[in-house]
């Protein structure tokens, strides 16, 4: 009698690709599971934890070895916040690094596209600013 989940039941359950699981198996980020007497994966409600765990820190951008050592600090009696903290700083200067890129990108694109005319003109601002004239 299978308590656990499947490989693509523990999949589904997280909100990722099978394939998804299958990769942080193989890179180390999710711990091999139990395995019934007949041989199958079974997957208990601690694997679907990291699963989400990792799947929530790549939607805000964390490096694989940044959830690594993220996941190595939740383990009981590891975490503190003197420890992640360094981590998370880091990752908020890269996100507002990147959040000021975005703000010059926005305004040159809407600059160009601004002087856009739309019509058959042989010069485009937009193939110009793409072209870096």
């Amino acid at each position: 009698m299978r308590h656990g989940l499947t490989r693509g039941g523990l999949a589904a359950d997280a909100g990722v690709n099978l394939e998804t699981v299958r990769y942080y198996e193989r890179v180390g980020l999710m711990p091999e599971p139990d395995r019934t007497s007949g041989g199958h994966r079974d997957y208990r409600p601690e694997h679907r934890q990291r699963l989400v765990f990792i799947r929530r820190a790549r939607e805000l951008g964390f490096s694989l070895d940044d959830i690594r050592a993220l996941i190595a600090l939740s383990e009981p009696g590891r975490r503190t916040c003197a420890e992640v903290e360094p981590i998370a700083a880091a990752h908020l200067f890269a996100v507002r690094a990147k959040i000021e890129d975005l703000r010059r990108l926005e305004m040159v694109l809407d600059d160009a596209v601004g002087r856009c005319a739309g019509g058959t003109a042989p010069s485009c601002p937009v193939i110009e600013v793409l072209g870096g004239r």
